[in-house]
């Protein structure tokens, strides 16, 4: 109770996906090391810290505003917690230099985290204007402004298409040249609107702002998460010692495809063995409680 209460006090906590199953899963390697390679606000890491018994968890973040409340949350932890700013894909690096020889368990919770769609000036959201930014590590360079406003309309319809899944890829990318040649795209709400334009009214989707897709694509480019997933999951095979699981959740096909190919192939080589022949998916209550987990699946993977 005095956990929760001093919690309580603290920065708003983001909400985490699938938490009694992450922690079903996790249950066979309950004392060992735990990397989380997307720390975000510390939300799965508390429910693992107090259910469960690591010696130490490890928790990776590119995202500095996100460690903070992280920290905050997990103090009263100490040292068992150690928290890092970097990329999960680094955490062959990141053991190293913590001295730690390999881990138990293995986390990603990909995709975007509430901290970031509802802090001030993230501009991962359309939901409000913010200046057009996506970064999660602000100490890079490459922006969405920069993006919408330099790549190519085959560039650009290229990302829609291929991080988005867009159908109307050509005539959005096509519309953001045209609209960028009178003045630079510059805020969210900006690019919502060149976009809702650009599909026809009775094409818009039902369940999903008509920007949803585009938006995801270009939080990806900026990110290149797809890039840093391809590389984590070797690198995360890599520390995991034998018998150590790797959890993933992810939110959209193009994650999930590249985990689910991974896992097979790892079992295929004889590597380990997939724990979840199917994905696991969010309860219906839930879904209902907290409507951004509706499209999460997790997936687990152990290591021979």
């Amino acid at each position: 109770m005095e956990k929760r209460e001093e919690r309580e006090k603290g920065a708003p906590l983001h909400v985490p996906v699938m938490v009694s199953e992450v922690v079903h899963y996790l249950e066979p390697c309950r004392e060992g090391v735990f990397v989380d390679g997307t720390l975000g606000g510390g939300g799965h890491a508390l429910a693992i810290l107090e259910a469960l018994e690591p010696t130490l968890y490890v928790g990776i973040d590119r995202d500095e505003e996100a460690l903070k409340v992280a920290a905050e949350h997990l103090a009263l932890y100490g040292d068992r917690v150690r928290l890092v700013h970097g990329l999960y894909s680094q955490v062959e690096g990141i053991l190293e230099e913590l001295g730690v020889e390999g881990a138990d368990a293995f986390l990603l919770d990909l995709g975007l985290s509430s901290l970031q769609l509802e802090g001030e000036g993230r501009g991962f959201s359309f939901q409000k204007e913010e200046p057009l930014d996506m970064r999660m590590d602000r100490r890079q360079e490459l922006t969405a402004a920069r993006v919408v406003n330099t790549y190519s309309q085959g560039e650009l319809e290229r990302i829609f298409r291929e991080y988005g899944e867009e159908r109307w890829a050509k005539k959005i990318a096509r519309n953001i040249v045209d609209t960028r040649r009178r003045f630079a795209i510059t805020t969210t709400t900006a690019l919502a609107q060149v976009v809702e334009w650009s599909i026809p009214k009775k094409f818009h989707p039902k369940k999903i702002h008509p920007a949803t897709r585009v938006f995801q694509a270009l939080r990806i480019e900026v990110n290149k998460e797809l890039e840093e997933l391809e590389k984590g999951l070797e690198a995360g095979l890599e520390v995991l010692k034998p018998g150590g699981r790797f959890l993933v959740i992810s939110f959209h096909s193009l994650e999930d495809g590249i985990v689910k190919r991974a896992f097979r192939e790892w079992e295929r080589e004889g590597l380990g063995e997939v724990i979840t022949k199917k994905p696991v998916t969010p309860s219906a209550e839930e879904v209902e409680e907290n409507i951004r987990s509706r499209s999460g699946k997790l997936r687990v993977f152990q290591k021979g």
